[in-house]
C-alpha cells in the first residue's frame, strides 16, 4: 500500500511538472481580452498550449448597428517571447499547423474566415462578405493579441487562403512584419484568361496529348459512363438541382479534368485503358470527380463562389475544342452562385488597386508556388520594385509546393530572406 502511495504520489509530481509553466499567465491574458471567449484544447504537443477562441466581429465593421457574429480561431501558446503566425484561412478552419509554425516554433493564430465553417454571422448577410471586412476581422485579432504578443509577426496561408494574406497585408501593411502566401492566386479577371495557355503548356506535349483523349473518350463515352455515375451518385447521395442535371455536371467534370489533373499531381504515366470504360470512369472520378458539381459540395462552398463571383475572379473552361460535346456555351460559376444574388456584380475595381500595390509597394512578402499546379497560372511574380521574392518549386503541384519539400538549395535562400526581412531564422 505504501508503495502504491509513493507511485501516485510520483505521478502526480510528474504530471504538474511537465504541466506548460506559462498556462495560468495566458488564461489570465486571455480574460483580459475585449470580445474574447476560450476553452482549453488537447493539445498533442506539451509545448504547447492549446485553446479555441471564439472572437465577436462586427458584420459591418463599418457600422456597429448591423450586429455582430463569433469568428472561431484555434489558439497555439508555446512562448511569449517567440514570433506569432496568424493562418490566414480561406475557408472553414483547417486543423493542422501551417509548417512555419515548426520550422520557427512560434505562437499560432489559426483563424476561420467569415461566412464558413462556425463563423457565419446570421441571415448570410452577403453584402459584407467582401475582403474589406474579411481583412478587418482579421485587424481585430492582431490587435487584440498584440497585447500579449510583441515579437515578430508573420501571416500565412494556403491557396484561397494565402491570397486572403495578400489582400490583409495590401489593407493592413504594419499588422505583420512579413507575410508566407503559399499556391495563392491573384486572378485580374471573372474567368482569369492565363489559365488556357498555361494549361497549353504545363508538362510535355505528349501528356497533354493524353489529357485531351482522356477528355474526348469521356465525351464518346457519355451514355455509359453516366449510367454508371448515376449509380455512384446514389450511393454518395449526390443531387444536381443547381446545375440542373447529372449530364449538366458531367460535361463540367470533363472540362474540369486538366485543371484538376495538373493541380492535383496526378502521374503522366497512370492513364487507363480507354477501352475499359470501368476503368476510364475510376481514373476520370479519381481526378475530376462529380461531386464538385453537386448541390452538396456546392453549398458547402457557396460563400467562395460569392466571392469569387464579385470581387476576387474565377476561373472558366477552353469550351472550344469540345464544343460539339457539350450543351452550353458559358461558364458555372453563375449556377454556383448563391440564390438571390448575381456575378453580374462582378467587379474589379479591389483587384486593379491591388495589382498595383503588387507592383509598387508589396514588400515582404514570400511567394510559393508549384511548377506545374494549374493555380500557378495567375501566380503573383514580384515585380522588381519591391523586395519581396517568390520561390517556385519544379515539378511540384498545389498540394506539394511546400518548403520542406524544397531543395537543399532552395530552402536556404527561403529562410534567408525571411531572416533579411524579420530577422528570423528556422529552429528546426
Amino acid at each position: 500500500m505504501f508503495k502504491k502511495l509513493i507511485t501516485l504520489v510520483f505521478l502526480l509530481i510528474t504530471v504538474l511538472a511537465i504541466a506548460h509553466p506559462d498556462q495560468k499567465k495566458v488564461e489570465q491574458a486571455l480574460y483580459n481580452l475585449k470580445n474574447v471567449t476560450f476553452k482549453q484544447l488537447e493539445s498533442k504537443d506539451d509545448s504547447y498550449l492549446l485553446y479555441e477562441l471564439r472572437v465577436r466581429q462586427q458584420v459591418d465593421h463599418t457600422d456597429p448597428s448591423k450586429g455582430y457574429f463569433y469568428q472561431k480561431v484555434h489558439f497555439y501558446h508555446k512562448d511569449f517571447n517567440h514570433p506569432m503566425i496568424m493562418e490566414t484561412n480561406g475557408y472553414d478552419l483547417y486543423v493542422r499547423a501551417s509548417e512555419m509554425v515548426n520550422y520557427l516554433q512560434s505562437n499560432y493564430l489559426n483563424i476561420e474566415h467569415r461566412f464558413f465553417g462556425e463563423s457565419i454571422p446570421e441571415g448570410k448577410p452577403w453584402q459584407y462578405l467582401t475582403m474589406e471586412q474579411v481583412t478587418a476581422d482579421l485587424h481585430e485579432i492582431n490587435q487584440l493579441f498584440k497585447e500579449i504578443y510583441t515579437q515578430k509577426w508573420i501571416s500565412t496561408g494556403i491557396s484561397k487562403g494565402g491570397q486572403t494574406s495578400i489582400y490583409y497585408k495590401y489593407f493592413y501593411p504594419n499588422d505583420v512584419d512579413v507575410a508566407i502566401p503559399y499556391v495563392a492566386p491573384f486572378n485580374q479577371a471573372l474567368e482569369e484568361p492565363r489559365i488556357y495557355p498555361f494549361l497549353a503548356n504545363v508538362g510535355d506535349k505528349s501528356c497533354r496529348t493524353k489529357i485531351h483523349d482522356i477528355q474526348v473518350k469521356l465525351f464518346e463515352n457519355k451514355a455509359q459512363i453516366i449510367e454508371k455515375l448515376k449509380w455512384y451518385a446514389k450511393g454518395a447521395r449526390l443531387t444536381f438541382e443547381y446545375l440542373g442535371s447529372l449530364d449538366k455536371a458531367f460535361e463540367y467534370a470533363v472540362l474540369e479534368y486538366s485543371f484538376g489533373f495538373w493541380q492535383s499531381g496526378h502521374s503522366c504515366a497512370t492513364f487507363p485503358n480507354v477501352k475499359d470504360i470501368d476503368a476510364l470512369t475510376d481514373h476520370f472520378l479519381s481526378v475530376s470527380n462529380i461531386d464538385f458539381f453537386s448541390d452538396q459540395t456546392i453549398k458547402r462552398y457557396e460563400s467562395h463562389y460569392y466571392q469569387s463571383g464579385t470581387q476576387l475572379g474565377y476561373y472558366g473552361y477552353d469550351i472550344a475544342p469540345f464544343k460539339k460535346y457539350v450543351s452550353f456555351t458559358s461558364n458555372p460559376l453563375a449556377t454556383f452562385m448563391p440564390p438571390g444574388t448575381s456575378y453580374n456584380s462582378f467587379n474589379d475595381a479591389l483587384i486593379q488597386k491591388v495589382k498595383t500595390w503588387l507592383e509598387n509597394d508589396a514588400n515582404n512578402i514570400i511567394y510559393v508556388y508549384g511548377e506545374t499546379d494549374t493555380w500557378s497560372a495567375s501566380m503573383v511574380v514580384p515585380s522588381p520594385k519591391v523586395n519581396s521574392k517568390s520561390y517556385v518549386l519544379p515539378k511540384k503541384d498545389h498540394g506539394q509546393a511546400r518548403v520542406k519539400n524544397m531543395t537543399p538549395e532552395m530552402r536556404s535562400e527561403f529562410f534567408s530572406t525571411l531572416e533579411k526581412m524579420t530577422g528570423l531564422k528556422p529552429v528546426k
